[in-house]
């Protein structure tokens, strides 16, 4: 049996049990009510006849007298007229008058007068009034007892004893029972309305799921929520978060999710808009518009997938799923410069094997004085050059390999990257992953806008250190920003300019949260798009530099 069903079902027997208790007191309080009406209406015909002045004179005169009356003698008397008045009357069962013996002077039954009553009358001669219900000759009935009192000396001489039947107490229980069944009747099926409307809200709130699926619903969704690596969050119809794992307050940066609106959490435009489910408008690098897009949180690259959830057609609200992806970004850019590293080591490689060949074929030709003079001008050559891109401007081991391995690839298309002659850089790197990201970052896109731009085109670099900071400028020959307001935007390349250069995807917002978590600062110098120059990037990291490094023993000072 279905849990909703046992549900209602109980439910129906509280209602059930609940109504018949009330019933049974409202008849046991109605029956009572009848009874004292019926012991408050004999007590004041009692109190009635037993202050008649005829039936006070009439007993004192019978009590005095020591004889006793005849049945004869009280038939058709006084008294027995008036108490045959009296029950015609009032409707009662019997009107019984008797002396201070007990004897009767008036009773329905005109046999029954000068006998003794049946019941006790110590009361009434005491000077007592009683109701009680008793059996007597004429059955069992509600009746009171009165005492008769001398009308000279005021003491019990008799007693005026008026009793109504049950049937007559009793006749409107019926209408009472009905009544009570009625209402019973009503709250029955009330409850039974009020059960059916519940259990259909409780299936409705419990998705028709049972307490024991509820049970293990619970439990997977904590072992799912605190299993996972990725963040979850889950939104009802309304926008307001009902679900949030610890992985998705870390990235969101929120602690308190649970109960606020989406659209009210201080986030990026396009982070909010990505967990309300927002649509994304058509690309044009070729995705789907359904595909998530790469967004800078705070230090980190998420994805954020959002998927509706719903149930026998009803809409439950959204789950999105945020994927921290901070550190396959970072992993895919140092894989990025090794490659480029080595590129520039392929290329010397290459350049060098071919001086081999040179100065083996010359020696081979019997040209030994010719093969020495091409020696030299190659070591004169890079006396000079000293690098050829970094030249004498720039010493640092790292500094010199990246430049190098980035101008290796701009070479490759068309783009000459040069060091500027104002760069001096004395200490030496200490966070290279960091630098790295930043410079190659920055000169790729000064690569990529120069491509675009008048040709010949040219990247030039120049670094300064400042104590243990690195101060970096790019300067390119490129058409220049054609949005400087957004230029540092963190809205998937999908929603800027397709034309546009810098600013695309999640370079420059990666750089610009690096920068801004070393304490430093990066911005655009000049937008460019005037006299054939480029835009300028300057980039200021703090915290990335250490003192030199001292020359090892026998090396000049």
């Amino acid at each position: 049996m279905r849990f909703s069903t046992q549900m209602m079902l109980l439910q129906l027997a509280c209602v059930s049990v609940v109504v018949v208790i009330c019933t049974g007191v409202f008849v046991w309080i109605g029956v009572q009510q009848l009874r004292a009406e019926a012991e408050t209406s004999a007590l004041s015909i009692a109190r009635t006849v037993a202050a008649d002045s005829d039936v006070r004179e009439a007993i004192a005169r019978a009590s005095a007298d020591v004889g006793t009356p005849t049945n004869a003698s009280l038939r058709g008397g006084p008294l027995a007229a008036l108490a045959a008045a009296a029950e015609a009357n009032t409707g009662a069962l019997f009107i019984v008058i008797t002396d201070d013996h007990g004897i009767r002077f008036a009773h329905p039954e005109p046999q029954l007068l000068g006998a003794v009553v049946s019941t006790e009358f110590a009361e009434a001669l005491a000077g007592r009034e009683t109701v009680s219900w008793e059996s007597g000759t004429l059955g069992e009935s509600a009746r009171a007892k009165v005492p008769v009192r001398d009308p000279t000396t005021a003491a019990p001489v008799g007693e005026v004893s008026v009793g109504f039947a049950p049937s007559s107490v009793f006749k409107e229980l019926p209408l009472l029972l009905a009544g009570v069944a009625l209402a019973a009747a009503v709250a029955l099926a009330l409850g039974a309305v009020v059960s059916f409307v519940i259990q259909r809200r409780l299936e409705r709130l419990t998705l028709g799921l049972q307490p024991e699926e509820l049970a293990v619903l619970v439990q997977n969704q904590a072992a799912v929520l605190d299993g996972v690596g990725d963040g979850v969050l889950a939104s009802g119809p309304d926008g307001v978060v009902t679900v949030a794992n610890a992985t998705a307050a870390r990235l969101l940066g929120i602690s308190d999710l649970v109960g606020r609106r989406i659209r009210g959490l201080e986030l990026p435009g396009p982070v909010v808009a990505a967990l309300a489910g927002e649509p994304k408008p058509p690309s044009q690098g070729g995705r789907g518009a359904d595909a998530a897009e790469p967004l800078v949180l705070a230090d980190h690259v998420v994805y954020i997938d959002t998927h509706p959830v719903s149930r026998a057609n009803r809409d439950l609200g959204l789950i999105a799923v945020i994927r921290d992806r901070t550190d396959i970004v970072n992993l895919m850019d140092r894989l990025e410069t090794v490659a480029a590293m080595t590129d520039a080591l392929r290329v010397q490689r290459h350049e060098f094997a071919n001086r081999l060949h040179v100065t083996a074929g010359l020696m081979d030709a019997g040209r030994v004085p010719d093969a020495r003079g091409y020696l030299d001008d190659v070591l004169e050559a890079s006396r000079i050059h000293e690098g050829s891109v970094a030249g004498g401007h720039l010493t640092e081991p790292f500094l010199v390999s990246l430049v190098e391995a980035k101008a290796a690839q701009a070479g490759e298309r068309g783009i000459h990257l040069s060091v500027g002659p104002d760069s001096l850089v004395r200490g030496v790197v200490t966070a290279p992953a960091d630098v790295a990201t930043v410079l190659a970052n920055l000169v790729e896109n000064a690569v990529s806008a120069a491509v675009r731009g008048r040709q010949p085109g040219w990247v030039e670099v120049e670094l300064l250190d400042d104590g243990d900071t690195l101060v970096l400028t790019v300067a390119d020959s490129g058409p220049g920003v054609p949005d400087a307001a957004r230029v540092f935007s963190d809205v998937p390349s999908t929603y800027l300019d397709p034309d546009a250069v810098h600013g695309r995807g999640i370079g420059l917002p990666l750089v610009r949260e690096i920068a801004a978590r070393l304490g430093g600062e990066i911005w655009l110098a000049d937008a460019g798009g005037r006299d054939g120059n480029g835009a300028v990037f300057c980039a200021r990291l703090p915290g990335v530099m250490g003192p030199p490094a001292r020359p090892a023993q026998g090396e000049e000072q």
